[in-house]
């Protein structure tokens, strides 16, 4: 078994240390999670509108439909407009890690956000079509918030930006110094628009959906879901902190996921995708990767004082979706009778919650909750069904049968060890 880790271990370090030093990478997984708290507002705001779906008249129903006015306008402006505060923090998350950050350049992301998916093409001159704002031009930010950096610093340098002289103050002088690099961001994206006009006959970001169709479907499926879990839980074993680096892959697809969906049920349409971030954190990774609440129980209950004492002190933190002192104090990391249950185990979890959102036995993903929510709280306010909630704690009760077996077999090993240095010590 230890031969077997150390291989895994000299197998995966390599590849989570060349992901986590993907500057770019890194950089739209901190963009993206940091739009979500724009996302979380705006589907916290339609809360008034699931209510009066769900009671259906009467005089809290026209209570609610006189306020909801007031909280779809807000809705509106952050999910509705998400790609452009999307592409703001991806270029100054990059532009930091470049040394170069400044509000100009993020700023700059936006502009070219604007100009690649604010083409029109009713033919009326100089309208904006605001269709691309939102979740279906994230993938356009990604690119907006990127490729404006990277043009800046290559601009930055080679030496082609205006240089003042120090006494001049240092914003005059930050404009200055910007103006050729927003000239050139900003020249190669109206000639991008211009192309995919001409060239295809459709806006960009309709033009980059076709093209990243395939790539795009894949992810909403459960072979995708099945390797991100087993990845996320295969690095944490080896101490490895798996949804921040297993993140620069997924998230940019599960939060443009989220926004759809919000989207689609604020405009009354159909609800369609299943792997969005609230899925992943309030449904497959309740109370800490590996849905370890169960396992946190069996701890506090056990008759080794040790995992007693570490149990006691996680249960809190596990309530919450924190349970990194279950991971490094029980431990679970490199520990063999861990194993089975904490990295294969999650997969029938996902499995069972997978046909169950695409059965329609539970309510498809509507909203985006807060994170670190107690079991099945996130999970409601996610989907406004309370079967949601009764799925939570089947999950859980899943996978209590999955550790408890190989807790009790640790147990044991670890009682019959201190029992055999007590007599040891005794004898000595």
């Amino acid at each position: 078994m230890a031969n077997a880790q150390d291989k895994l271990m000299k197998a995966l370090v390599p590849v989570a240390t060349w992901v986590e030093k993907r500057k770019h990478l890194q950089a739209v997984k901190d963009g993206m999670i940091g739009a979500t708290a724009f996302i979380i507002v705006g589907s916290m705001c339609l809360i008034p509108m699931a209510l009066m779906n769900i009671i259906g008249s009467g005089p809290v129903y026209d209570f609610l439909g006189r306020i909801n006015p007031f909280f779809l306008k807000i809705a509106g402006f952050t999910n509705d407009f998400i790609g452009l505060y999307a592409a703001y923090l991806i270029a100054r998350s990059l532009a930091k890690r470049d040394e170069i950050d400044g509000p100009i350049i993020g700023i700059n992301a936006v502009v070219v956000q604007l100009i690649l998916t604010g083409f029109s093409l009713d033919g009326v001159d100089g309208a904006v079509a605001t269709a691309y704002f939102g979740s279906q031009g994230l993938f356009v930010s990604i690119i907006s918030g990127l490729v404006t950096v990277d043009i800046t610093q290559l601009f930055i340098t080679r030496g082609w930006v205006i240089k003042l002289p120090e006494s001049v103050p240092e914003m005059v002088a930050n404009s200055f110094s910007a103006l050729i690099p927003v000239a050139a961001t900003c020249g190669i994206a109206s000639l991008i628009t211009v192309v995919s006009q001409s060239a295809a006959g459709q806006v960009f970001p309709a033009l980059l959906q076709t093209l990243l169709a395939p790539a795009i479907t894949s992810m909403d499926t459960l072979p995708a879901l099945l390797i991100v879990i087993f990845l996320t839980q295969l690095l944490w074993f080896f101490g490895l902190h798996g949804p921040s680096i297993t993140q620069a892959v997924w998230a940019p697809f599960a939060i443009a996921y989220a926004t759809e969906n919000v989207a689609a049920y604020a405009a009354g349409e159909a609800v369609t995708h299943v792997f969005t971030y609230g899925f992943y954190y309030n449904i497959l990774q309740v109370t800490g990767s590996g849905l370890t609440l169960a396992l946190v129980v069996f701890m506090m209950l056990s008759k080794c004082e040790t995992y007693k004492a570490v149990g006691r002190a996680a249960i809190v933190p596990s309530l919450f979706g924190i349970n990194e002192p279950v991971i490094f104090g029980l431990p679970i990391m490199l520990n063999p009778f861990m194993f089975v249950p904490f990295v294969l185990g999650p997969l029938v979890p996902t499995v069972i919650a997978w046909f169950a959102f695409t059965s329609g036995l539970v309510g498809m993903p509507v909203a985006v909750p807060p994170g670190f929510m107690p079991p099945g709280v996130g999970a409601f306010l996610m989907t406004y069904d309370w079967k949601a909630v009764v799925l939570v704690f089947v999950l859980l009760g899943v996978m209590a049968v999955f550790y408890y077996p190989f807790f009790k077999a640790m147990e044991r090993e670890t009682l019959a060890r201190e029992k055999q240095q007590e007599t040891e010590a005794h004898e000595a």
